[in-house]
């Protein structure tokens, strides 16, 4: 996997999804594009001309209540279980165990020991050309 140790995705984390598309749209040129998810709720990926450069993720559910807005990086890595592991036995702390998402990959959330807080990822492979 030749992302193991980058960042490869960010995500706005945030309670007025709208506001935040009006402000980067205006500011950075960016659109959003939304995307049915599992779960029925929408995921907004932010595009940038015609290159996906993050995600938009809306707060509004009962268990973000007083998680304010953030962004969020990811870092690839090879096996986010094993690494999610080795992190703990380094001093991290576990805050959502891995879990998957269809056809995106492996993700687990973390702090490191001075308490900074990101999201692990192992990505999906590509699917196959026909």
């Amino acid at each position: 996997m030749d992302a193991h140790g980058r960042v490869i995705w960010s995500e706005l984390n945030t309670r007025d999804p709208e506001t935040a598309k009006t402000f980067y749209a205006k500011a950075l040129g960016w659109r959003v594009e939304d995307m049915p998810m599992e779960g029925g709720y929408t995921y907004g990926i932010i595009m940038n001309g015609g290159e996906r450069v993050g995600g938009m993720f809306s707060l509004n559910a009962p268990q973000f209540e007083g998680v304010p807005d953030h962004w969020l990086t990811y870092i690839g890595v090879d096996d986010v279980d094993h690494r999610m592991t080795l992190a703990v036995e380094s001093g991290g702390t576990i805050v959502r165990a891995p879990w998957t998402i269809t056809g995106v990959g492996r993700i687990g959330l973390l702090r490191a020991p001075g308490g900074a807080f990101m999201a692990w990822m192992t990505p999906m492979p590509p699917a196959p050309s026909p």
